[in-house]
């Protein structure tokens, strides 16, 4: 059977819609039933799903997600989103990657921080941690950006930079921030301008951007991260699904976007495009830069079949989010994987996300 794309995708990708009915016979059905059952079930609210393969691409939404264009709360796949624009700047000359952190934030100095770089802080290796000890007390207060990062600059190192490796939403934060100074713009207008236009992502946002809260899919907060606000009723004013959150633009997990949209920009590293970064840039963010031992890290990516799903390849790149969210780009296979749901990650073992994206990586290899 000759497959082709939904009307969603078509002009994205340059290849002519088939009826719904014809579709639903295509090879990424099994993935897609995975999705359709667990909205059936009421484990999911919403869901949508988007593959690519070569000139091949499908989407289907399912429950509340009204199309394929609807948007969610990425979660951490906001943190390579991001650090493509702050990459942006490094092609420009603003920055080089083993340049220390203090160079730019003199602040990030003593006990340990001097040797630090922003390298490290791209690849997981600072020693800063994941969140910061105050975080709810600052998401509370309906912090900006800034107080964050003033005090992620002194919050105290794991180990020394570079000899381990602990995830860290802290360092991407600092990372952003250098990349406000030296850009001399706010990371919410950088990632805009300097990723999402130039893609043509037009349902993606760093924060709420130029759409409204009532646009974007809630995240169901049964089983959300206790930094989101998971499991205090009282937090309903900082939580995942607040304004004050949907608005701030987080660079570690403030990104709204579309599953198409994402397929854009997983597209500009499989490719190398050039369209964003340099086409040498986006070699280099997808390669390991962790010593042996360590977990794999691009820069802001995770890297290798660890970053992918089962059956993927070394070459594969890409990012889970904890709101339920999970993309992934496999150039053995030439395919792209988007799977975004409103489940939390941590509400379900064995998520309908993992489940939907391994028949994906299946079918692929087919």
């Amino acid at each position: 059977m000759k497959r082709r794309t939904f009307l969603g995708t078509a002009l994205a990708f340059g290849v002519a819609p088939l009826s719904f009915a014809q579709a639903r016979r295509g090879r990424w059905d099994d993935a897609a039933e995975v999705l359709e059952r667990a909205v059936t079930e009421k484990v999911v609210d919403a869901a949508v799903l988007h593959v690519v393969q070569k000139d091949e691409s499908f989407t289907r939404h399912f429950g509340k997600a009204a199309s394929g264009d609807a948007m969610f709360l990425l979660g951490s796949i906001s943190k390579p989103i991001n650090m493509t624009a702050v990459m942006t700047l490094f092609d420009q000359g603003k920055f080089k990657l083993d340049d220390r952190v203090k160079k730019y934030l003199p602040a990030f100095t003593g006990d340990g921080r001097d040797d630090a770089t922003i390298r490290h802080l791209l690849t997981h290796t600072s020693g800063l941690p994941d969140q910061l000890a105050n975080n709810n007390d600052l998401r509370k207060q309906h912090a900006p950006l800034l107080e964050f990062a003033k005090a992620a600059t002194k919050a105290p190192l794991s180990f020394a930079p570079g000899s381990k490796y602990q995830y860290s939403s802290m360092a991407i934060l600092l990372a952003a921030r250098i990349a406000e100074i030296v850009g001399e713009s706010d990371i919410l207008t950088l990632v805009d301008r300097n990723v999402f236009q130039p893609l043509g992502m037009k349902h993606s946002a760093q924060g709420l951007g130029r759409f409204k809260l009532e646009e974007m899919i809630p995240v169901q907060m049964d089983g959300a991260a206790p930094e989101s606000g998971g499991g205090d009723p009282k937090a309903k004013d900082w939580a995942w699904n607040s304004p004050y959150w949907r608005k701030l633009g987080a660079p570690w997990g403030g990104t709204h976007a579309s599953a198409p949209d994402i397929a854009k920009w997983l597209g500009e590293f499989m490719g190398a495009r050039g369209k964003v970064v340099k086409p040498e840039t986006a070699r280099l963010m997808i390669k390991n830069h962790n010593p042996d031992g360590f977990t794999p890290r691009g820069l802001g990516f995770g890297v290798g079949k660890g970053s992918g799903s089962l059956g993927c390849s070394e070459k594969t790149f890409g990012h889970t989010g904890s709101t339920g969210t999970l993309c992934w780009a496999d150039p053995a296979s030439e395919t792209i994987c988007v799977v975004l749901t409103s489940l939390p990650r941590l509400a379900k073992q064995r998520h309908p996300r993992e489940l939907a994206a391994e028949r994906v990586a299946a079918a692929a290899n087919r």
